[in-house]
């Protein structure tokens, strides 16, 4: 009877993996023909195919794009919104959670309710107002605006999920803290240490989503110096549109920097992730 079990388990096992190795496949493809077509050149592309390997691998089309695009002013733009967007953005949600969380302030569950509400909002339900509103103060069309609205809108989220991370945070601690003289602000640096992972983990999300960002930089960011990666590779990939290798370079590059951060900040978020499992 155990052997059978085991040989049925080990059977399922195999099928899921193997239905998850089918599904990397599936979403590998266009990735690795993107790759490929980046390194020919257009007459190539259409003389031997899309699936063919290129004859004369060159980086030619990367210099072109690269120029084209304004890549290294666009990727400066993507960086300075995303690093300003994450750290304003984790700060205010330390803040409300903090008070939300351990401050236990009146009517903080009615307080949360209202940022668990802004979080369903569309951004382009809020587009008109706030464009309306950057308009009046002068800071329409400046990397200032998305920030600020980018930083308010995500820390909805963060405000949430902390405010729940707080919440099991140990009343022993903080009795301590207050015994030992501790006033509010030590209080709360305490907290912040004891929460590093969750607050990395919530720093790179920020990051991430912001560098992805591509409806409200579209609203607010018109000048060509001021756009971000996203926003600037849609544009080049509607403006040539025929030129399948370029499209291929740009969409390469437009994700590059993605995949360097993600590797670069993998092991906090998989520190992050299971700190969060083990709290939960």
């Amino acid at each position: 009877m155990v052997p059978e079990r085991k040989s049925k388990e080990a059977w399922v096992k195999t099928g899921y993996i193997g239905l998850l190795t089918l599904f990397l496949l599936i979403f590998l493809i266009p990735v690795v023909l993107i790759i490929i077509n980046s390194f020919k050149d257009e007459a190539e592309f259409y003389a031997r195919g899309v699936l063919s390997l290129p004859l004369k691998p060159s980086l030619d089309i990367f210099r072109e794009v690269w120029q084209l695009v304004e890549f290294d002013v666009k990727l400066y733009n993507s960086l300075l919104i995303s690093t300003a967007v994450a750290l304003l953005g984790l700060l205010i949600s330390v803040l409300n959670a903090f008070a939300i969380g351990i401050g236990k302030i009146k009517w903080g569950k009615f307080i949360l309710a209202f940022f668990v509400f802004a979080m369903v909002i569309p951004h382009e339900a809020l587009a008109y107002p706030l464009y309306y509103m950057m308009k009046m103060i002068g800071l329409y069309d400046t990397k200032l605006a998305v920030i600020l609205i980018l930083s308010v809108l995500q820390s909805a989220y963060g405000t949430y999920l902390l405010s729940s991370v707080f919440r099991t945070f140990p009343a022993s601690i903080i009795e301590a803290a207050k015994i030992d003289g501790c006033n509010k602000w030590q209080i709360l640096m305490i907290v912040v240490a004891l929460n590093k992972p969750a607050l990395s983990l919530l720093l790179v999300f920020y990051f991430i989503w912001t560098f992805n960002e591509f409806f409200l930089p579209l609203i607010f960011l018109v000048s060509n110096a001021n756009q971000t990666i996203p926003l600037a590779v849609t544009l080049f990939q509607g403006q040539y549109t025929g030129y399948a290798t370029m499209q291929s370079a740009c969409s390469l590059l437009g994700i590059l920097p993605c995949i360097v951060f993600f590797f670069l900040f993998q092991r906090t978020l998989t520190q992050g992730l299971v700190a969060g499992g083990l709290k939960g």
